[in-house]
């Protein structure tokens, strides 16, 4: 329990990572906000409702691995958002008179964050993409690319009617999709010497390699990609873009 205004976090299953808490904590000492943002890191999305019981004050979360999609049906509502990539990030909680939990409303800004931090590096011959992985955030990337009029391809490490195989990379597709998007955890502190086992040495200068992992600020799939000559990205911009557009969300009438 806190007496602070009001509580914001974050729920995940391994948060050490996470740079969200200093963010919105610092924004609130500086904006003088009567508000204080919590990490809760959980092993089990049951847990969610605990959370509502010990900080009732709490007014929004956000959410990340491994519960973008696990968290969808403790939810009341999806925003068209949310509806749209089939994930959620941002949790938007409704109070009743008596300031008690009325409704949860599911959102995604990791959709927007992405779309507005790519789409400036992105060339005219850039019209494919692939993105490794398939979780909550690879759905935002899929939904944001393919609003920019990018097809894409999902590869991960077991095959499906959708996706292909890492060992299915081949120099072909590498070469035909400029594009190569990380949203898979690896490479995230502190384990930082791992990376997507993709084949690095058919990327050309003629490549965008995002990494929407941001701690460290290089992964070693940006610097194997940048050894090609690719251009390289983390996620830090888009973590930012999507930090504004919740507290949008959870302050918004």
């Amino acid at each position: 329990m806190t007496d602070v205004g009001k509580i914001y976090g974050l729920i995940g299953a391994s948060l050490s990572h996470s740079f969200s808490m200093d963010f919105f904590n610092q924004k609130f000492i500086a904006e003088e906000i009567d508000a204080m943002y919590i990490n809760f890191e959980i092993n089990d999305i049951g847990d969610l409702m605990s959370i509502f019981s010990e900080y009732p004050n709490i007014h929004g979360l956000n959410v990340t691995t491994p519960y973008k999609e696990k968290v969808i049906p403790y939810l009341d509502s999806l925003d068209e958002s949310a509806q749209q990539v089939g994930a959620v990030n941002v949790i938007k909680i409704v109070k009743g008179a008596n300031d008690d939990v009325m409704q949860l409303i599911g959102y995604n800004s990791d959709m927007i964050g992405f779309k507005n931090s790519i789409q400036p590096l992105i060339k005219p011959d850039m019209n494919k993409a692939i993105i490794l992985g398939t979780g909550g955030a690879s759905k935002a990337v899929m939904t944001a690319l393919k609003s920019l009029g990018i097809d894409v391809s999902l590869v991960s490490r077991k095959k499906s009617a959708s996706t292909i195989t890492y060992e299915e990379l081949t120099k072909q597709m590498i070469h035909e999709h400029k594009i190569i998007v990380n949203t898979t955890p690896l490479g995230t502190y502190p384990f930082t010497d791992n990376y997507p086992d993709i084949p690095y040495r058919f990327i050309t200068p003629s490549h965008l390699c995002y990494d929407l992992v941001y701690n460290p600020s290089e992964t070693t799939f940006m610097k194997k990609a940048s050894a090609q000559g690719a251009l390289v990205k983390n996620g830090l911009e888009m973590l930012l873009l999507q930090a504004f557009e919740s507290y949008r969300i959870w302050t918004e009438d």
